[in-house]
């Protein structure tokens, strides 16, 4: 292919780099991205889309395509933990415990406040070709599976960056001059090339997943996004089930199971097969085995984002426990807050300063989720087995006299089962995290701060509190046009431009929009709610949530963060905005 020049490389072609792409192409930039891998994954892995994230694939056209794919809040939003999947003991098939989570069930209100769109489940191996297809045919020709990075370097005089890359098929090397690279491999490649330090824990611990295809329509109790199985007679046999597709429900066809290989060989199937059985107490089941992966569990973070022109994104930048599904849904944040930074710096409209703004805004969020992925996997692993009075204390031979005791109905049983149910609910911390997954908030970047505090985070994370404080999600409220119902996050388009959103007698703030957009040469449009306005606050609800009154104004990023706010009306408010635009993108004002 010889030499080719454009100005953004992507490598890795997962769900953050192809997630990428496709905000890239939305935001006009020219890109190529690269994957060594022939195809996109084969494995289930990430299987939980967050809300956060639902909301980045509505406002970049890929929602409708993953919806019609994944399960809904009423197929996945409970965690249950049983004895057994069945068996013909006393103890076998029996609920322990279950409660809503991830916007299901009682918790579906809360949810549908915080956004327009509600979490979905669809593991890697279905979204990744949804995710490929659109990035396919938004950047013809440039999406290139089957071709692998080589080598990488910074050009003298830092201007721009070199890549050798390799068909993996054929050899065929060509060499990629680009202004900025995308690391999104995993930290297999770039990474290391670039001598870069993951600081944290490398190996908390070892994990081994079995993906199979089985029939387990007659014992299976569907609605659940994780069935954790607590053995009754040995420890060895705990695991945890999960639903993987394509068919949602009791007639799920694909399996994901989590479960300890102790003196077995992972490679040994028939070995593999029969713990399969063991562990969900069925021993003439019929299975298809497809693969057996162990994985080291890692909680490490890049000690920088940013290197040089190079950006580390999804697990290039960071690495967790799976708890609380954060992996990969904040490797898709990542690039969602970086692509429009990109945007604005190639097209003149910015510094390469702005682009400083993805490290000082991601790797805090980055470093929080972390820390919460790892406290919810270390409470999972010893509070939830001591609910129900199991720990290292009780020898095996007790351990089924302490289901027996659960279960007994008792007296002593019911207080059990009560103390049990309010250690379990602590377990909101992982599996109803809307505070999580929703509430970050970005304090140092590209944002004007107004002096204001955030509101409190609650403790377990169970809590969103939405607000219009420069750094924050930009509010979610339903509005009306002509009839016509649409959220207050789809103002904001999938390009490059601001929003700026003001009151109804806000026609100050419209000429000042104007006049802030043509000083700097940077899309503002200026959105009225409320009576008389282009948009109708039907409920009330956005007036609640603004947060500046009637005269006051909101100015919303690319990437549906606020980047300032006026409380009230200003004197003199084109030079405000104009001002507030220059410091958000490093502008020096004239």
């Amino acid at each position: 292919m010889g030499t080719v020049e454009v100005p953004v490389l992507i490598v890795g072609g997962g769900g953050s780099g192809l997630s990428a792409s496709v905000i890239l192409s939305d935001h006009g930039v020219e890109h190529l991205l690269v994957e060594r891998r022939a195809d996109t994954s084969r494995l289930p892995k990430a299987h939980y889309i967050n809300q956060r994230t639902m909301e980045i694939f509505r406002q970049h056209g890929l929602v409708d395509d993953v919806t019609e794919l994944s399960a809904d809040t009423e197929q996945f939003g409970k965690v249950r933990w049983q004895t057994t999947l069945t068996g013909q003991g006393p103890l076998d098939g029996r609920v322990i415990h279950e409660m809503d989570g991830f916007g299901g069930g009682a918790l579906r209100e809360a949810y549908e406040a915080a956004g327009p769109v509600l979490p979905a489940k669809l593991p890697q191996l279905r979204l990744e070709p949804v995710l490929r297809r659109h990035a396919e045919q938004r950047n013809p020709g440039r999406v290139l599976f089957g071709h692998e990075l080589v080598s990488l370097a910074e050009d003298e005089g830092g201007e721009s960056v070199t890549a050798e890359i390799r068909s993996v098929e054929t050899g065929e090397t060509t060499t990629v001059t680009a202004r900025y690279v995308i690391a999104a491999d995993g930290g297999r490649t770039v990474g290391p090339a670039l001598g870069v330090r993951m600081e944290g824990l490398p190996a908390l611990f070892d994990a081994t997943t079995a993906y199979f295809s089985a029939d387990l329509s007659p014992w299976w109790t569907e609605g659940s996004i994780i069935t954790w199985f607590l053995n009754p007679q040995r420890a060895d046999l705990s695991s945890a089930l999960i639903e993987m597709g394509p068919t949602w429900g009791k007639h799920c066809e694909e399996w994901g199971l989590h479960l300890p290989l102790f003196g077995i060989d992972r490679t040994d199937e028939q070995a593999v097969t029969a713990r399969i059985r063991e562990v969900l107490g069925l021993p003439e089941l019929e299975l298809t085995l497809h693969e057996v992966t162990s994985w080291t569990v890692e909680a490490v973070i890049a000690e920088r984002y940013r290197h040089g022109r190079v950006f580390l994104v999804g697990d290039a930048a960071h690495r967790q426990p799976p708890a609380v599904g954060l992996g990969l849904n904040t490797g898709i944040q990542d690039v969602h807050n970086l692509a429009w930074k990109l945007a604005a710096v190639l097209s003149g409209k910015a510094g390469d300063s702005l682009l400083d703004a993805y490290e000082a805004e991601r790797r805090p969020v980055g470093q929080y989720n972390l820390g919460w992925a790892m406290s919810a996997a270390a409470h999972h692993q010893v509070v939830i087995d001591a609910a129900i009075g199991l720990g290292p204390h009780v020898p095996p031979e007790r351990r089924p006299q302490m289901f027996f005791g659960y279960f007994a109905p008792t007296p002593m049983g019911v207080a059990q089962r009560a103390r049990a149910a309010e250690i379990f609910a602590t377990h909101r911390g992982e599996c109803q995290a809307i505070g999580v997954e929703t509430g970050f908030a970005y304090e140092q970047g590209a944002v004007v701060p107004d002096g204001s505090r955030p509101p409190a985070r609650s403790p377990l994370g169970d809590v969103y509190r939405p607000t219009t404080r420069p750094g924050h999600l930009l509010p979610h409220a339903w509005i009306e046009q002509d009839g016509r119902r649409v959220s207050t996050h789809d103002l904001v388009g999938s390009g490059t431009g601001f929003v700026l959103i003001t009151g109804a007698e806000g026609d100050a703030w419209a000429e000042a929009a104007a006049q802030a957009a043509e000083k700097l040469s940077v899309p503002v449009t200026a959105v009225r709610i409320g009576e008389g306005a282009e948009y109708a606050d039907a409920d009330g609800a956005w007036q609640h949530l603004c947060e500046t009154g009637g005269a006051g104004a909101v100015l919303v990023r690319p990437d549906q963060h606020v980047a300032w706010r006026a409380g009230g009306a200003e004197t003199d408010p084109a030079g405000a905005l104009t001002d507030a635009l220059s410091l958000v993108l490093g502008h020096r004002v004239p």
